[in-house]
């Protein structure tokens, strides 16, 4: 029998013989206390306000599943994109997270990397951090009204980025890096496929690029609707799209792309709530896996961008409910 790490290195083959579906994050195991995601997001504490070292204010509410960027008219980081340079002062992170590697380090060295591959988790992409330096709305704008500013400032983020990937790469070469960027809302893209082509398809190609050339399965989170750019998303190196909301056509999707990008998602997130019943949560469960199951590249799972749901029980019912799939239809179930 494979462990879960060979079922999906097998399921990335275009030839590949896995012996089940995929199911959820169970393959990996996170690499917790790496200085980089320390430093960015360390201000994000449960019932307290912040600013992040952007600059951005950070809500945190005891009640909220996670911490939300509040970005105002009156608070926004970038008051004129023309003059970014102005407002935007970069985190330095090679200054700031040269040193204090070691727990990271030996947290990796104590998973089982025989049967698991090692993941680490990049949140705030590139459009996600423009749309904390400023207002949504002048965001998209500025796509329109200032597109050599807005190409700019791209570029200097996917720079930022860059080092960031860098950093982790020398220090902790995990075996997959999930890389966040949300594109679209639950119906549609925040722009229009060419819009994304000019901005954000060759920095992220560079990105991605150097993940690849350093043996990193490239991961790329959006729960979003891309199904317009799906194309583009396989070209510039995405392994594996996860977080595809069922409102896209995913049975086209895989038929375009299925053996050039996985598909991990495709479980309506509706589910995680704390009145959902367990019938519930396995009927959703299954009608995914029923009807996604048998296509090219399909990988059940929630699109949430990281293991785990806001009510615990409800992953551990969807993943035994995809490990009884698999031993009804494949005779093995793998975690």
């Amino acid at each position: 029998m494979l462990t879960p790490k060979e079922n999906l290195l097998e399921t990335l083959k275009k030839d590949g013989k896995p012996e089940c579906l995929c199911n959820s994050y169970t393959m990996f195991r996170g690499i917790p206390g790496d200085p980089v995601f320390k430093y960015i997001r360390g201000n994000r504490v449960r019932g307290t306000n912040s600013y992040d070292p952007w600059g951005t204010y950070i809500l945190f509410p005891d009640d909220a599943p996670a911490a939300v960027p509040l970005v105002t008219p009156e608070n926004q980081v970038i008051k004129d994109v023309a003059e970014w340079k102005k407002y935007v002062k970069i985190p330095d992170l090679a200054a700031h997270c040269s040193q204090g590697w070691e727990d990271a380090i030996a947290a990796r060295d104590a998973i089982d990397q025989d049967k698991y591959l090692t993941m680490t988790v990049m949140g705030t992409g590139i459009f996600e951090q423009l749309h904390m330096l400023m207002t949504f709305e002048d965001t998209l704008t500025n796509f329109l009204l200032e597109p050599e500013a807005m190409h700019e400032l791209i570029d200097a983020i996917c720079e930022y980025r860059l080092t960031y990937m860098k950093l982790i790469v020398e220090h902790l070469h995990p075996d997959c890096i999930v890389s966040h960027d949300d594109w679209g809302s639950k119906t549609s893209l925040f722009f229009s496929p060419e819009t994304w082509r000019e901005f954000f398809k060759e920095p992220y190609r560079k990105l991605y690029d150097y993940l690849h050339a350093n043996h990193v399965i490239v991961m790329h989170h959006g729960d979003s609707f891309c199904e317009p750019i799906v194309e583009d998303m396989a070209e510039i190196g995405i392994d594996i799209w996860q977080g595809v909301l069922p409102t896209n056509n995913i049975q086209a999707i895989s038929e375009k792309v299925g053996d050039r990008m996985l598909l991990m998602g495709g479980i309506d997130s509706v589910i995680d709530r704390a009145d959902a019943t367990e019938e519930e949560i396995r009927r959703e469960t299954r009608r995914a896996c029923d009807a996604y199951g048998n296509l090219k590249g399909f990988w059940p799972g929630m699109t949430y961008g990281g293991p785990g749901t806001i009510y615990p029980q409800v992953e551990e019912i969807i993943i035994d409910e995809i490990n009884r799939y698999n031993t009804e239809h494949y005779g093995a179930a793998i975690f």
